[in-house]
């Protein structure tokens, strides 16, 4: 029989804190002997399984409270908290994840597990999972900080992004010069928020995603689209489920599919716009995640796509849902289960890329591709093969497993180990 209210969250609250009372008498993860580590499991695992099984007997109802009955639109991150606060010992307190961010990854609790077991359980319900994706399609309140400043002057500066508009095109161009355009959690604030002042600026028609010049010096004056995951931000605890892995696929790509959610129109209640994505150099892990939302995708004869997973221990994202959708299921297991670089000027990049050209000979196909996706009926016919080809509900599922699976695997050892090595290699 299902968990039930209130016995059971008090139940759960008391070995939520039994869990808590041990870990503080323990010394940090990586010190700890083989029998403090077995005592420290077993009793994780327990807790674990009241939590799921509270939250999947429970999901509609917590979060009709935490949003007065579904009136309140609350982004993940503000959701969590607010679960924190009014179920004690469902998810982990502020100050429980204060302390985890304060600490390398090897020596974390693993906290973020718990947030991945509730949201798993809120995504999957019928009436909570889908109010929860609208949430995070409305736009940021930083955008809607900048969006006057922005429509005035066409100009948007931050540390990741650089977005510009001319002629009706938003260019967004990633200029993390150093670090090859690695992503962490500023570049998905950054993305977030150019990707929202584009699609509400009646200004902008179409939208444009392409890396800068580097000034890294194995590619220094050369573009480069996008080199993945931060490892090293990883490594050293900088790389959240909630403000990283869940916020860069339920904001930034969730919204080039579907675009922006507003009160608007009677007739539609999200703002959409097509996409064209430019790939130089290499487009590598997250990078070659993007390119499965792009409405055209142009590629560098010299550039190269990849999808290191299995290399790096972790689920990229939502390509195990996409990408079959473009290559089918053999090459995408070659690349997501094996670690196979399809280079752009071989057969099987054109499943992934419209147009491979020349590297001199990019902007001038740049060009071509936002005039052709710069029509009248363009943006109605994408929303209704996006409606087809992505189906909000199904992707709401897969995102509601993704919460934990990733979780589970950014906390696995040899993740752990993996990025320990990578970091201690490249500093």
């Amino acid at each position: 029989m299902p968990l039930r209210s209130p016995l059971a969250l008090c139940a759960l609250t008391v070995e939520a804190r039994r869990v808590d009372d041990l870990l503080a008498r323990l010394p940090m993860p990586s010190a700890r002997t083989p029998a403090q580590r077995d005592a420290v499991s077993s009793a994780l695992d327990k807790v674990r399984g009241m939590r799921a099984d509270y939250v999947e007997a429970h999901a509609e109802e917590i979060y009709a409270e935490l949003t007065s009955g579904l009136t309140r639109h609350l982004r993940i991150d503000e959701l969590v908290r607010a679960a924190a606060r009014a179920y004690p010992g469902l998810v982990p307190t502020d100050e429980q994840m204060a302390a985890e961010q304060s600490r390398q990854q090897a020596e974390k609790e693993g906290r973020e597990i718990d947030q991945g077991i509730f949201l798993r359980g809120i995504l999957r319900a019928p009436k909570a999972g889908p109010h929860l994706l609208n949430a995070m399609l409305r736009p940021t309140p930083r955008a809607l900080r900048l969006l006057p400043e922005f429509a005035e002057s066409g100009v948007a500066r931050m540390e990741a992004v650089e977005l510009r508009r001319r002629d009706g095109v938003a260019y967004l161009t990633l200029c993390r010069d150093d670090c090859l355009n690695a992503e962490d959690a500023q570049q998905v604030d950054d993305m977030e928020t150019a990707v929202d002042l584009a699609l509400l600026d009646p200004g902008v028609r179409v939208g444009l995603l392409r890396g800068g010049e580097m000034s890294h010096p194995r590619y220094r004056g050369r573009r480069v689209f996008c080199a993945g995951i931060n490892l090293k931000k990883l490594s050293a605890g900088g790389i959240s489920l909630v403000d990283f892995l869940l916020r860069r696929e339920l904001g930034y790509i969730h919204k080039i599919v579907r675009g922006v959610f507003t009160d608007g129109s009677w007739h539609s209640k999200v703002i959409d716009k097509p996409w064209v994505a430019a790939v130089d150099s290499f487009a590598i892990g997250g990078g070659a995640q993007l390119l499965l939302v792009f409405d055209h995708v142009l590629a560098a004869s010299d550039a190269y796509i990849s999808l290191p997973a299995a290399t790096e221990g972790i689920i990229p994202g939502a390509a195990n849902y996409r990408l079959t959708r473009f290559t089918g299921p053999r090459t995408a297991r070659q690349m997501i289960l094996g670690g196979r670089r399809i280079r752009a000027d071989e057969p099987d990049a054109r499943l992934m890329v419209d147009e491979v050209v020349p590297p001199e000979d990019m902007d001038e196909a740049i060009d071509r591709a936002l005039a052709r996706l710069d029509g009248d009926a363009v943006p109605a016919n994408r929303r209704m093969l996006n409606l087809a080809e992505e189906p909000p509900e199904a992707f709401g599922r897969y995102m509601a497993e993704f919460a934990l699976q990733q979780a589970l695997r950014v906390y696995g050892k040899d993740v752990i180990g993996k990025v320990g090595r990578f970091a201690a290699g490249s500093a």
